[in-house]
C-alpha cells in the first residue's frame, strides 16, 4: 500500500490530522487499534476550552483560543459533508468556585495571562447573585465563577464519526483492528502491524495517544507521556437545566447531565471506583442542587494522554525525519487547529505554525 501520510491512531486527534491532510491532496492511511484499546476520544467531557489553559505558557493558551475560534466553521464543514450534527455550542463556559479565595486567586492568575496575551482573553466575574439570574440552579454554596466567553462544548461521539465518515469519503483509508509493532525507514517509511499489514509511506504521524508510550522510542522520540484516569457521571435525560457548561457539569445536546471528571494517577486502570464516583456526584449536587433529584444511568472511566508539564507535544524525529509525534490532552479543543493548520506545520509550509515550544526540547 502507498500512501504519502501514515497515521497511526485513528482517534479525534489522529483523524483530525488526517482530514486536514486529505484537504490537501495527500493520500493518508490511518491505522486505528482495537476495540480494547485506550481511547480518550470515546470518554471525554466533550469540551472546547479556552479558559485556565497556558498560564504558564502563554502560547498554549493562544493555541487553544485559534482552535476555539475555528471551530464554528469546522463543525459546519463537516455537518455539510457527512450530515451529522456536533451539537456545538460557544456561548462561553463556567468556572464554579465554592470560596472567595480561590476565586480571587485565579483572577489574578488570568490577569497575569491577558496581559502577556495583549488583553486577548475576554472574560467576566460575576458573583453568586448575577451567576444565578445566568444558571437559576446553580446551589448556595457556590460564591461565583468565572465566565469565559471563548468557551464551548460540543458531542465529542459525533465529531468521531464525523471525521472518519468524511476522511472515507474524500479517499483516505481507516484500517482498524490494527496493531502497529514496528516502523522502519529503508527508503520510504514501513509500518508493520501484528496481523502481518504492511503499509508503506512517505511521512509517518504517530498520535496513538497512550500507544505512544511504546511506538514513540522506536521512531526516536523521548515520548514522555503518561495515563491519568478521568472518571464520569451521566443522567437520564433531562429539561433544560445548565444553561452553560462547566468543569463540573454540562448538559449535552441529547439531554443528558455529564458530570466528571476525577484526575487519578491510576497507571493503566480506566475502571471506576465507588469513591471517585461518589465524589463526583456530591460535587455536582453542591453546585447543581436539582440534581440530587436526577437518575444516573452510566459512568464510566477512561484515559486521559498527559506530558508531564501538560501541553501538547509536537515534534520531528532527529533520528527518522518524515517521522512526527502529535500527542495533547485536549483532543476536542485542538481538534480545529490539528485539521485546520497543523498539516501546513506537517507540509513545512511558509504558513506553518510556530510550535517550537511544543518539542521535546522542553524537556532535555
Amino acid at each position: 500500500m502507498g500512501t504519502d501520510y501514515v497515521i497511526i491512531g485513528g482517534g479525534v486527534v489522529g483523524l483530525s490530522v488526517a482530514w486536514g491532510l486529505l484537504k490537501r491532496g495527500h493520500r493518508v492511511t490511518v491505522l486505528d487499534g482495537d476495540d480494547g484499546s485506550f481511547r480518550a476520544s470515546r470518554g471525554n467531557f466533550g469540551l472546547v476550552w479556552v479558559q485556565s489553559k497556558g498560564m504558564k505558557q502563554p502560547r498554549y493558551a493562544e493555541w487553544s483560543q485559534t482552535s476555539a475560534a475555528a471551530w464554528a466553521d469546522y463543525a459546519a464543514e463537516l455537518q455539510d459533508a457527512t450530515g451529522r450534527d456536533l451539537g456545538l455550542e460557544q456561548r462561553g463556559g463556567f468556572d464554579l468556585h465554592f470560596s472567595e479565595e480561590t476565586l480571587q486567586e485565579t483572577i489574578d492568575q488570568y490577569e497575569v495571562l491577558k496581559a502577556k496575551l495583549g488583553g486577548d482573553y475576554p472574560y467576566e466575574v460575576l458573583g453568586h447573585n448575577a451567576l444565578r439570574k445566568e444558571e437559576p440552579h446553580i446551589g448556595p454554596k457556590v460564591v461565583g465563577a468565572i465566565l469565559h466567553h471563548q468557551d464551548g462544548h460540543a458531542n465529542p461521539l459525533r465529531l468521531l464519526l464525523a471525521l472518519a465518515d468524511d476522511v472515507r469519503r474524500m479517499g483516505g483509508r481507516v484500517l482498524t483492528g490494527k496493531t502497529v509493532t514496528d516502523v522502519s525507514k529503508p527508503d520510504g517509511f514501513r509500518v508493520t502491524c501484528a496481523d502481518g499489514t504492511i503499509v508503506e509511506g512517505g511521512k509517518v504521524v504517530l498520535s496513538a495517544g497512550l500507544g505512544a508510550m511504546q511506538l514513540g522510542p522506536k521512531l526516536g522520540f523521548k515520548a514522555p507521556i503518561r495515563p491519568q484516569r478521568g472518571q464520569v457521571l451521566i443522567t437520564e435525560k433531562l429539561p433544560k437545566i445548565i444553561n452553560r457548561p462547566s468543569l463540573i457539569a454540562r448538559q449535552v445536546d441529547e439531554g443528558g447531565i455529564q458530570i466528571g471528571a476525577t484526575n487519578e494517577e491510576v497507571g493503566l486502570d480506566d475502571s471506576v471506583t465507588q469513591k471517585g464516583l461518589s465524589g463526583l456526584a456530591a460535587e455536582a449536587i453542591a453546585a447543581y442542587p436539582i440534581l440530587g433529584r436526577a437518575q444516573l444511568v452510566r459512568s464510566w472511566g477512561a484515559l486521559r494522554v498527559l506530558s508531564p508539564d501538560g501541553l501538547p507535544i509536537y515534534q520531528q524525529s532527529a533520528e527518522m525525519p518524515g517521522a512526527y509525534l502529535v500527542t495533547c490532552h485536549s483532543g476536542i479543543t485542538l481538534s480545529a487547529a490539528h485539521a485546520r493548520l497543523l498539516p501546513d506545520w506537517l507540509d513545512g509550509t511558509a504558513a506553518a505554525p510556530d510550535l517550537e515550544v511544543f518539542s521535546e526540547a522542553r524537556f532535555s
